[in-house]
C-alpha cells in the first residue's frame, strides 16, 4: 500500500471553487494493473476546464500552508448551472503524465513494464502515484525521461488525429488556428513529414516567427488587415477545405469559412446563387475564446461546425488507427512530438496564486510542468 498527495478540484454550495492536495491511499495493484509513481504532467487548457471551471480567476485567494495549500475563487452565480453536478464532489485533475512503475501485478504484461519508463492518458494525474490497468499504458523506449514523456498523449494523438480525419472525410489540406502552440508545432511536423499542405493562422508577428523557423509555408496573421485575402490565397493554393479551430469563439470560424469559399468560388465555370459545392468543415476543439460563435452566412450552403473530441474520434476511427498512432508517438517522441515547457512547478506550487496566474492564461508557447515528487 502506498500513500500520496494527489490534487482535487471541488465546487462547494456557497459559488466556490476549491483546489487543495490531499493524501491518497494507493492500493496494491491486482493482476494486470500497475503503480506508476508520477514523475511529470503537463498543465494542458484542456485540464483547467476541470481545474476552475466557470470561477472568476480576479477573485482568486490563497490560504492553508506552504505544503497543503488551497486555492479558492468564486463562481458567478449564474453559472453555477453549469457546474450543478459537481457540487459537494472533490474531482481528481490531470489527464496524462508519466513516470516509473514500481509495482506490477503478478500477470506477465503487468510484470514485463515493471522498472519501466510509461505514460498514458490515465486522468487524476495531478498525483504523486497511480494505479491503472496495464492496458492504459504506453511504454516508452529506453533512455526516454519523464519530462520527455508526459504529454505524450493529449497533443500528439490529437495532431495525428486530426490527420486521420481529414483523411477520413475527403480532404486534402487542413487549416488551423493558435497554430503556434506546442500541439500547432507538432502538427506542421507531421503535415511536412506526410506531404499535407497546412495553413497556418496566428495573431502575434512572434508566433508567426516560431513557425517560419519550422519551416511552415502558409503562416497568416488573423490581426493583419490583409487576413481575409491572404487566408482566402492560402486556401485556393492547398484547397484547404477543413479546418480546426482552437478559438471558438468569434467570427474566426466565419472567417475561415467565408475564405474557403471565395477560394472554391474563383474556380467554379459559372456563378451559382447557392454558391460553390465544395464541402467546408469546420471542428471546433478548443475554447480560448468563450464567446458566441457567430456565423454571417456569407458562404453558401455546402458547410458544416461542429465540436471535436480526441476521445470520440478514436472511438470512430477504431483500435487499429489508435494504435498506430501511438506507436508513432513512441517512436517519435523526441522529435515530432517533442514538448518544451516554460517552467516546471510541484503539485503545492501548482495551487499558488503566481503559477495559475501564468498557466491560466494559455499563453501560446508557455506550457506548464508538474513535478509531483518534489
Amino acid at each position: 500500500m502506498t500513500n500520496g498527495l494527489q490534487l482535487f478540484s471541488k465546487v462547494t454550495e456557497d459559488n466556490t471553487l476549491e483546489l487543495s492536495l490531499a493524501e491518497v491511499e494507493i492500493p496494491n495493484p491486482g493482476p494486470k494493473e500497475v503503480v506508476i509513481r508520477v514523475d511529470a504532467t503537463p498543465l494542458n487548457p484542456s485540464d483547467q476546464a476541470t481545474l476552475f471551471g466557470p470561477a472568476d480567476l480576479s477573485t482568486a485567494r490563497a490560504s492553508g500552508t506552504t505544503e497543503r495549500p488551497i486555492f479558492t475563487a468564486d463562481i458567478p452565480r449564474g453559472l453555477m448551472p453549469r457546474v450543478a453536478t459537481r457540487v459537494g464532489k472533490a474531482a481528481p485533475v490531470g489527464m496524462e503524465g508519466a513516470g516509473v512503475v514500481i509495482a506490477a501485478g503478478e500477470a506477465p504484461e503487468a510484470q514485463a513494464l515493471l522498472g519501466k519508463m510509461v505514460t498514458g492518458a490515465f486522468g487524476g494525474m495531478y498525483a504523486q502515484y497511480r494505479c491503472v490497468h496495464v492496458s492504459q499504458c504506453m511504454p516508452m523506449p529506453e533512455g526516454v525521461t519523464a519530462k520527455q514523456a508526459a504529454s505524450s498523449f493529449v497533443n500528439p494523438m490529437t495532431a495525428l488525429s486530426m490527420v486521420e480525419n481529414m483523411r477520413m472525410d475527403g480532404h486534402s489540406a487542413i487549416v488551423h488556428t493558435a497554430a503556434a502552440s506546442n500541439l500547432g508545432q507538432m502538427l506542421n511536423r507531421i503535415c511536412q513529414a506526410d506531404g499535407i499542405e497546412l495553413v497556418n493562422i496566428v495573431r502575434k508577428p512572434e508566433q508567426e516567427e516560431i513557425l517560419r523557423n519550422l519551416g511552415a509555408k502558409y503562416i497568416v496573421n488573423s490581426t493583419s488587415e490583409t487576413f481575409t485575402k491572404d487566408l482566402t490565397k492560402a486556401c485556393a493554393e492547398t484547397g484547404a477545405t477543413i479546418a480546426f479551430d482552437a478559438i471558438g469563439g468569434g467570427e474566426l470560424a466565419d472567417k475561415i469559412l467565408t475564405c474557403m469559399e471565395r477560394a472554391a468560388a474563383s474556380k467554379m465555370k459559372r456563378y451559382d446563387h447557392y454558391g460553390s459545392t465544395v464541402m467546408k468543415q469546420i471542428y471546433i476543439y478548443g475554447g480560448l475564446d468563450l464567446s458566441p460563435v457567430v456565423l454571417k452566412r456569407g458562404f453558401g450552403f455546402a458547410w458544416n461546425v461542429s465540436g471535436w473530441l480526441l476521445t470520440n474520434f478514436m472511438t470512430r476511427a477504431g483500435q487499429e488507427v489508435v494504435m498506430k498512432m501511438a506507436g508513432r508517438v513512441a517512436a517519435e517522441i523526441n522529435t515530432t512530438f517533442a514538448s518544451h515547457y516554460t517552467r516546471e512547478v510541484s503539485l503545492a506550487e501548482a495551487l499558488s496564486l503566481d503559477a495559475i496566474a501564468g498557466y491560466s492564461k494559455q499563453a501560446t508557447g508557455e506550457k506548464y510542468l508538474i513535478t509531483p515528487q518534489k
